[in-house]
């Protein structure tokens, strides 16, 4: 017995202890679901009322105090008052959230007994309840629910996801299990069939009494609208209001409706990208999130693990530059490297098989291990591997090779063009290759990076003038840009070149280049490789090389799900990513127990030594178990692997379906067929997630579902993925993988025990290994790429969480200022970074320059004399000007107002009727902005609104000048970092520290710019009549040199997915609602 098997049977697994924990809530459960259930009709819906009432008196305390710290803010009142106002209000929502969170927590067996008497209700047949007006209004757009007199019906059949549904479930007890875990803010692992859209809807009822908003988070908006649909009326039919925000457009109207309703579905993209959008917005009338409060994530593993390496990105056209062509020009000069490394790893490996042959297996394994290091993918070495004792020999040579951290490997790699390493996904030139480009360019030097630090340590010695000093280091380090340029690009073309290949990593469409999804083999509609790959790919395939586009806004999943007050998810398969969710997230992984017993029949692997004889095998099995009756899933781990079988499948005649990106708009119409007796389905193995594969009796008799992996992926929970598609509820079921030494996972990770056994066996071509001892290494290769994929997300997080600082703190800057309460407190810290950064820098200087430095820099003079100036410590100086910059900008604004009071007072008697805001120009003296202010306010304010909007909008638009800048300048530190790995430092540690110097620059310049436009604020009026209601494109101050239009997202395409057919009713037809009345004078009226 193992040590942790030992601890096992000691204390219990984590399962059990997880459910030992849980236990008491869910008998407190079963218990008042017998009290529940007894409840008529209208009684249940009374006493759900109840709750959300119970909640409101909970929240009541904190929304009251909350409304009146938002009256004192709008009152004329010191910036240190208000300023402990605003430090109160965001501890009253961390104090609310405790609240709610202890309030839900008792009231959770009564909210989930609710919800599990209400889908046993519809269960049994149609539900009548009496009339509300939330009903009424229900039954004018949707099936579910009718009005007879003054009953309301609510149907056990609807249409959901553009079928018509038929509602047969009703919650197990193991289902409530889960449930409780997502309310606590756990991951729950259901088995595939166990009813996970059916779990939610506990935590989700249960959370949304609060009012606070829940978000079900899916992966493709064919589920955020079928689930929003299916498991809709179950919320509505207590009141509550639930919508999609799939359904609506960007920025509108009914996307903040979806929003501001209990219970809102969307797509992981979705959510992500209206944040982002939020934080383009310059009115809070542009906003459509509100807080991020609580969000059940399907399929979490996906969203926040697979989907988590894409940062999600809002961009615009920027103007082509000298790099964009470099692609094109250095394309032929890689194109001829590749060319030259194919034809020597050729020789290489012609030399090694002879070497091998003489029995020469030291120089012969030195000589194949190079040419593994030159091309591993190139298919005479893959073939050549898969002979009898040769994938030993090269492991033997390898571990050499590496040992002593690779001291020796030169000897390999110096003959080389370029060394590919597959499990980093690099490839780095060698002294030969920089060689062979730079004389094929004729500059020796084209690629040699110059010693910045010895070059200007020998410049500061050298005894030059300050000028000539500046002009050369200026040289130097315009020369180091332009060839960490030239060596970034080359290394993309040489990955285009060597590690995607067309028709598996991308495909052409009209002339473009589309990513195909490795795990799902979707075309991803709209996405770009970053650092240029996706450049050098169009090079490489010789289309038009697309501009790059300037990153407006951007976020990864990972950053955007963490700002949630509380987080859960449900997948099938999370306990082997357990400790990264941990890591990262700090989620909890409970495994739930299955409803009924899984009895599927998991077999061991089967090993074939080519790729060849695995294919004709999978087919003969494929044959077999189609002849039984029996229904094939066969799932793959790439496109191109599913579109071979379905050729062979052609051959042989066999009727099949493929799933894959070519037919994603049909995937639930091939998930629903792939049940049927004698059926044979090829997928991705991703594919079709969130729909389950059911069975007839007549196949459950014949034996289940047979799964047929083709290939072990690269991730454990992906195969347990596949194999937990058949054995769903009880049901019957097989699974079993055919796995070959040629396939990637083998090649990159397998262990030399696989290949020992391979070769003692002295194995043929058509012979199959199978043994539980050879399963668990191919587990063991599965961990490793799992760990590595960890490290490279893990990293990814690293940069972004550098990001992640300063979006926060700018985007706090943006909603302040949006939002009107904290414009003072913020300009009052801008004064004040602004006014220590310049007494700290002009430490030393006399009077006289000081005085200047402060006019050149902020516009305003000291406020003290000589004397003052003279005796004051740093920290006297900096609240003497800070109290003087606070004067100097009151007076400017208290000049505005006296300019303008007369004309807003003339405008708001005269046409105040007609207009509701007021177009007011603004200058500095070097630029001019037009305000639109709120006509009504500024009125009675007496024009003093119009100061505190100015305010808001050259706030606004300066932050977001700099921070697209901002923004810019971070995309290129990211990509010239990767140089730093050449001066033996760590290219993140380097990133960390210049993005750092970078963003408190921007800062500087920021501030500067928002107190000097202040401080020189000017009213270019000569009367009243160059006042006047502004138009539309008045009304928005400029934000961004892009159209709306112009700016794009890389989000995948929206899924054709079956419209749900709304009910049309006539304008003279009887209104739905049962008031009698003709629909155009009822609910119809203004609309019809």
């Amino acid at each position: 017995m193992g040590f942790n098997n030992f601890l096992r049977s000691l204390f219990g697994s984590k399962a059990d202890r997880d459910y030992r924990a849980i236990k008491p809530v869910l008998d407190k459960t079963l218990k008042k679901y017998d009290e529940i259930d007894k409840l008529s009709n209208d009684e249940l819906r009374a006493h759900s009322a109840a709750l959300r009432e119970h909640m409101r008196e909970v929240e009541k305390p904190f929304e009251d105090r909350r409304m009146e710290i938002r009256a004192q803010l709008n009152e004329d009142i010191s910036i240190d008052q208000k300023e402990a106002l605003v430090t109160e209000l965001d501890k009253l929502v961390k104090d609310e959230d405790d609240a709610i969170e202890k309030a839900l927590n008792e009231i959770l067996p009564e909210a989930f007994s609710i919800m599990k008497s209400t889908a046993r209700r519809l269960n049994d047949g149609d539900v009548v309840v009496k009339a509300s007006e939330f009903d009424k209004e229900l039954s004018i757009s949707h099936d579910f629910v009718s009005i007879e007199g003054d009953k309301a019906v609510w149907h056990k059949s609807w249409v959901a996801g553009g079928n018509k549904i038929t509602w047969d479930m009703v919650h197990y007890d193991v289902q409530l299990i889960g449930g409780i875990a997502l309310h606590q803010g756990r991951i729950a692992e259901m088995s595939t069939g166990e009813g996970k859209t059916l779990v939610a809807t506990l935590p989700v009822f249960l959370n949304a009494l609060a009012g606070k908003g829940v978000h079900i988070v899916t992966v493709n908006d064919y589920l955020s609208k079928r689930d929003s649909e299916w498991m809709g009326p179950l919320y509505q039919f207590h009141g509550l209001s639930v919508d999609c925000i799939d359904k609506h457009e960007p920025n509108s109207d009914a996307r903040r409706n979806a929003y501001n309703c209990d219970i809102t579905f969307g797509t992981n993209n979705e959510f992500g990208f209206d944040y982002l959008r939020d934080n383009m917005a310059v009115s809070s009338e542009d906003l459509v999130q509100r807080k991020h409060h609580y969000a059940i994530v399907d399929e979490v593993d996906s969203v926040l693990i697979d989907d988590a390496r894409t940062p999600l990105i809002i961009s615009g056209p920027t103007a082509k530059t000298e790099s964009d062509d470099q692609f094109l020009e250095y394309r032929p000069y890689v194109e001829r490297l590749y060319q030259a490394q194919r034809s020597l790893v050729n020789q290489i490996l012609n030399e090694a098989k002879k070497k091998i042959a003489e029995g020469d297996e030291q120089e012969g394994g030195k000589l194949l291990f190079r040419a593994h290091k030159g091309l591993p993918k190139y298919q005479p070495l893959i073939k050549y591997l898969s002979e009898p004792g040769m994938k030993v020999i090269l492991q033997k040579t390898e571990n050499y090779y590496i040992q002593d951290n690779e001291r020796e490997m030169p000897v390999i790699t110096d003959p080389l063009y370029f060394v590919i390493n597959e499990q980093l996904n690099s490839v780095d030139m060698t002294d030969k290759g920089n060689d062979v480009l730079a004389k094929s360019v004729g500059d020796e030097n084209f690629f040699i990076i110059p010693d910045v630090g010895s070059k200007i340590a020998a410049m500061e010695q050298a005894g030059l003038s300050p000028e000539e000093k500046r002009h050369q280091k200026d040289a130097l380090m315009e020369d180091f840009s332009l060839k960490s340029e030239r060596i970034h690009t080359v290394n993309q073309l040489l990955k285009a070149y060597t590690q995607f290949e067309k028709d598996v990593d991308y495909i052409i469409v009209d002339g473009k280049i589309k990513i195909v999804d490795e795990q799902t083999g979707r075309v991803m509609e709209g996405r770009r490789w970053s650092d240029g790959l996706h450049q050098a790919v169009e090079a490489k395939e010789n289309v038009k090389v697309e501009a790059a586009t300037q990153t407006f806004a951007t976020i990864t999943l990972q950053n955007y799900f963490r700002m949630y007050h509380k987080l859960s998810g449900m997948t099938g398969t999370a306990e082997t990513e357990a400790g990264e969710f941990w890591s990262i997230y700090k989620l909890d992984v409970m495994v739930i127990p299955t409803n009924r017993p899984i009895i599927r029949d998991d077999q061991d692997d089967l090993i074939y030594k080519t790729k060849k004889a695995k294919f004709t095998a999978v087919i003969e099995r494929i044959m077999q178990l189609r002849d039984a009756g029996r229904p094939v899933l066969v799932g793959t781990t790439d496109v191109e692997t599913s579109e071979l079988l379905s050729r062979m499948l052609r051959m042989r005649g066999i009727k099949h379906n493929v799933l894959n990106a070519k037919e994603h708009a049909r995937e639930a119409e091939i998930v629903g067929q792939a049940g049927q007796s004698s059926s044979v389905t090829i997928a991705t193995n991703m594919a079709g997630r969130g729909t389950d594969i059911k069975l007839s009796p007549e196949v459950i008799k014949a034996g289940g579902l047979a799964i047929v992996g083709t290939e072990r992926h690269d991730s454990r929970r992906v195969d347990r993925q596949l194999r937990g598609r058949a054995g769903r509820q009880g049901d019957p079921g097989s699974s079993v993988f055919f796995i070959s030494l040629e396939d990637d996972l083998m090649r990159l990770f397998g262990s030399e025990r696989i290949a020992s056994v391979v070769d003692r066996l002295g194995m043929k071509e058509n012979e199959t290994l199978e043994s539980s001892m050879l399963s668990g290494a191919i587990e063991r290769a599965q961990k490793k790429v799992e760990e590595n994929n960890f490290g490279i997300r893990k990293r990814l997080l690293e940069y972004d969480d550098v990001m992640n600082y300063q979006r926060e703190a700018i985007y706090s800057r943006r909603r302040n200022a949006i939002s009107g309460d904290k414009v003072e407190i913020d300009l009052r810290n801008m004064m004040m970074d602004s006014i220590s950064l310049l007494v700290e820098r002009t430490q030393g200087l006399d009077f006289e320059a000081f005085e200047e430095n402060l006019m050149a820099s902020l516009s305003i003079d000291c406020g003290f004399d000589a004397d003052f100036y003279k005796d004051a410590k740093s920290d006297e100086l900096v609240k003497s000007l800070v109290a003087h910059m606070q004067e100097s900008y009151q007076r400017r604004m208290d000049a505005l107002v006296e300019k303008l009071a007369p004309i807003i007072k003339t405008v708001y008697e005269k046409q105040g009727s007609m207009y509701k805001n007021i177009a007011i120009p603004i200058s500095d003296g070097r630029k001019t902005m037009t305000l639109s202010v709120d006509l009504e306010k500024a009125y009675n304010s007496a024009g003093r609104e119009v100061g505190k909007t100015l305010s808001k909008n050259i706030i606004l638009y300066q932050i977001d000048e700099h921070w697209k800048q901002h923004l810019r300048e971070m995309d290129d530190l990211k990509q010239s970092v990767q140089s730093a790995s050449y001066e033996q430092k760590d290219p993140i540690v380097v990133y960390k520290l210049e993005s750092y110097n970078l963003f408190a620059d921007m800062l500087e310049s920021l501030n500067r710019d928002v107190l000097t436009f202040l401080l020189r604020a000017f009213v270019p009026l000569r009367d009243a009549s160059e006042a006047g209601p502004p138009n539309r494109a008045q009304r928005r101050a400029p934000q961004l040199n892009a159209r709306r239009e112009d700016l794009s997202t890389n989000a995948e395409q929206r899924s054709n997915t079956p419209a749900k057919a709304e009910k049309k009713i006539g304008r003279n037809d009887p209104c739905p609602c049962g008031s009698g009345k003709k629909y155009k004078h009822c609910h119809g009226k203004g609309q019809v």
